[in-house]
């Protein structure tokens, strides 16, 4: 099924028969070869035309008013200096709260970011089909970013110095993703969307319901993301989790790369880089978290 936002004759390929490409435009007629005197005006005039068509700059995003990957990529730039501007904020807020007698801090901006974040995601998500939104999309990252600092600093002071091997970590994966993609050495299948979908609702139900213990206060605090939980060979079972979700997180990647290089090669309207951006957005910071969780308990052991 294809996306909605290229059901308009323009996205399909035309009848090279047919010189109209657009709705109302008038189609290919049979017209008589012209004299030779004009066949030679008309050769010159077309030679003169391409000659300038190579030597002007090639059209980019803002002329053409289509995706392009340069456009996408400035724009999810923008984004994360949004995020990281707010994180922070967040950082700071969740900072000086801190209690060095009990180790505590205040989760309230980590409560605040993670909520808005969600909320705002299933608006952009289920709201998309119909208009692209980027000022919602701001206000995302805004949250994210807020979320990232607070969840951040209650890291940092549990284990110093995490913060930046999560960071350096996250690159690294994105990275190296970015580039086995670019290379043509991984791409998305059909059977490996299938198999990543499954593991990405368990992984889903899994976490959901590990919040919700530990909110009620049925798991202990240091159970959250599975500080605490068995082994399996002596391997704490949440290292295990956290480097099946990590291969999950880089897979989600792949997934957004091929999504915005299709809808690059369907001429999709700019506006769509949002979206583009915003999956990235949503998948690096889930990396990011987990990276976070698996360093703490390798670091708690």
């Amino acid at each position: 099924m294809s996306n909605f936002a290229f059901n308009n004759p323009a996205f399909q390929k035309q009848d090279p028969r047919n010189v109209a490409t657009y709705p109302g435009a008038a189609q290919g007629q049979y017209a008589p070869p012209p004299a030779a005197s004009q066949h030679a005006a008309v050769t010159a005039a077309a030679n003169a035309q391409m000659e300038g068509m190579y030597a002007a700059p090639p059209a980019g995003a803002l002329e053409t008013d289509r995706m392009s990957i340069e456009d996408t990529v400035w724009k999810t730039v923008g984004l994360f200096a949004i995020l990281v501007a707010t994180a922070v904020a967040g950082w700071i807020w969740t900072a000086s709260t801190f209690n060095p007698i009990t180790g505590s801090v205040d989760l309230t901006p980590w409560i605040v970011g993670a909520l808005g974040g969600f909320v705002l995601a299933m608006v952009i998500v289920f709201t998309s089909r119909k208009k692209v939104r980027p000022g919602l999309i701001f206000a995302y990252a805004a949250f994210e970013g807020v979320f990232i600092g607070a969840i951040s600093a209650f890291f940092e002071t549990l284990w110093p110095g995490i913060v930046m091997q999560a960071t350096l970590a996250t690159l690294a994966v994105v990275g190296v993703t970015l580039a086995l993609f670019a290379s043509g050495k991984i791409r998305a299948s059909k059977k490996m969307t299938k198999i990543f979908m499954i593991a990405m609702i368990g992984y889903l139900v899994f976490s959901v319901l590990n919040l919700v213990l530990m909110w009620t206060n049925v798991l202990p605090q240091d159970q959250m993301f599975g500080m605490r939980s068995a082994t399996i060979a002596g391997i704490p079972l949440g290292l295990i989790l956290g480097i099946l979700v990590v291969f999950m997180a880089a897979y989600s990647l792949v997934l957004d790369f091929d999504q915005i290089q299709q809808g690059v090669r369907n001429g999709a309207p700019r506006k769509y880089g949002w979206l583009g951006a915003f999956g990235i957005m949503v998948t690096v910071v889930w990396l990011y978290v987990e990276i976070l969780r698996m360093i703490a308990i390798l670091r708690s052991n």
